[in-house]
């Protein structure tokens, strides 16, 4: 590996592993701002999980090794899809045909391990939460997988470091309307997965709305320093998807693509603290009309290809 590549990967690790938890941290500056208060520090999850790593831990007497394993593969799973999104200037750490569908699966295994956490506790309230974790993802998955099909058909390419690469410019030249009915999708898809509002508030503690939350109650300490740290970095590559995106790549340079994607998960960040900001929670039974409504946006897109 030339000492240039070296420097690529090094980036790519630090950026995935340092920059999430400053995600949320934007989020609710801007929701304050918004709002006309000053709002916590940016740097604020760090600050969190620094205290939350020294602390001790407190579980339920009938939870088992598959408790602790939850925020561990939920975690490790945001991690690895990470690896799979192109860096700045650079193809992805790990880019083989076919990895834009493994990073469905690497999502899907997070959210499954987190969903068992919950069950193993044996607390119905928590149960309560898998179940309608399990029910709004069963709606999301597939609409996530259509508009990854649609990049694919747009481009050409089979992995994510060449739907977003290269190629990606010349994609939109052709095929604009298909690719902002996906970028759309997307994005409404992005606010469901990281149980934002509309579809989850994270900074609720109610019985009757609570989704995310309900299922990582038991967890404390190092566990739920996991648990936020692995939906900072989930929040990392939805963002990271998004920019590539919406902005054609981020430069072929190491330097410009750095700038590129910096800006562009700061206005992705943005974006979300403006939909917290300027919209309620949706009722629950209003979800599912929403993740519908993503999907027929990325068949439309997928239409529009095949046409």
């Amino acid at each position: 590996m030339t000492a240039h590549a070296a420097l690529r990967a090094l980036l790519q690790v630090a950026l995935l592993v340092v920059l999430p938890p400053l995600l949320p941290g934007i989020v609710a500056r801007v929701k304050a701002r918004v709002a006309g208060r000053q709002g916590p520090p940016l740097l604020q999850l760090y600050f969190d999980l620094a205290r939350l790593v020294r602390k001790g831990e407190v579980k339920s007497r009938t939870a088992g090794p598959v408790f602790h394993l939850g925020p561990v593969v939920g975690a490790a799973g945001a991690l690895a899809a990470g690896l799979l999104v192109p860096g700045p200037g650079a193809p992805a750490l790990l880019s083989f045909p076919g990895d834009l569908f493994l990073l469905t699966g690497l999502l899907a295994a997070g959210r499954f391990a987190t969903v068992l956490a919950a069950l193993d506790t044996g607390s119905a309230f928590e149960g309560m939460g898998a179940a309608r974790e399990v029910t709004f993802a069963s709606l999301a998955e597939p609409a996530l997988f259509v508009c990854l099909l649609v990049l694919s058909r747009a481009t050409g390419e089979l992995s994510l470091s060449g739907v977003l690469g290269p190629a990606l410019p010349a994609a939109w030249a052709q095929w604009a309307p298909a690719l902002l009915l996906c970028a759309v999708a997307l994005f409404v898809l992005a606010l469901a997965e990281n149980a934002r509002i509309p579809v989850d508030d994270p900074t609720t503690h109610l019985e009757l709305t609570m989704i995310h939350e309900v299922m990582v109650l038991d967890h404390s300490g190092p566990d739920f320093a996991l648990v936020l740290y692995g939906a900072a970095v989930k929040l990392y590559v939805f963002g990271a998807l998004l920019a590539r995106l919406a902005l054609g790549g981020t430069g072929r340079g190491i330097l410009p693509g750095a700038v590129g994607l910096l800006a562009g998960l700061a206005l992705f960040a943005g974006a979300v603290g403006l939909v917290e900001s300027s919209m309620a929670r949706l009722r629950l039974v209003r979800v599912p009309q929403l993740l519908v409504g993503a999907g027929v946006l990325s068949l439309f897109a997928f239409v529009l290809l095949v046409r």
